[in-house]
């Protein structure tokens, strides 16, 4: 399972499985749901009794990185971001101001700083006063960042 997860990725997995599963295994539906929300994802409670049931109800490190393999297939940030610009797009134009895109940015959830929002806008060749296509802008925004070695 390696191969599908980069080294900074699965030590993150690794410190995060052995932070609350501190026998070596998961044991347990709890285990597995707070690891798995711990590390950002949203897995439904059908989905964690499922992967749970898959390793006969006992997870090593080795299953947990099989299980987060399936589970990324399963979660995709990039259609669900997408989905909410559609939601908040009633004439379906497919675009949104840069203005208010920085706004949304700034002020929504965990608001990122003027100078994150600059970066993100510099990446994806967004000026201020131009319209973004949000398709487009979610593609940049939420490519992984390439490992350098």
């Amino acid at each position: 399972m390696a191969r599908y997860f980069k080294e900074q990725d699965i030590d993150e997995f690794r410190e995060c499985f052995y932070l609350f599963a501190r026998s070596g295994q998961i044991n347990n539906l709890d285990e597995l749901t707070v690891i798995m929300r711990s590390l950002g994802l949203s897995p439904t409670i059908q989905e964690l009794v499922s992967y749970l049931k898959q390793k006969n109800g006992k997870m090593s490190f080795a299953d947990f990185l099989d299980i987060m393999h399936q589970h990324s297939k399963v979660e995709s940030l990039p259609d669900e971001v997408i989905a909410a610009f559609k939601a908040a797009d009633p004439q379906n134009k497919g675009t949104i101001s840069a203005r208010q895109l920085r706004n949304l940015l700034q002020n929504w959830g965990e608001g990122l700083s003027m100078r994150e929002v600059d970066n993100i806008f510099r990446e994806a060749n967004v000026n201020n006063n131009s319209t973004v296509r949000y398709a487009d802008f979610v593609k940049i925004a939420c490519a992984p960042v390439p490992d350098y070695y």
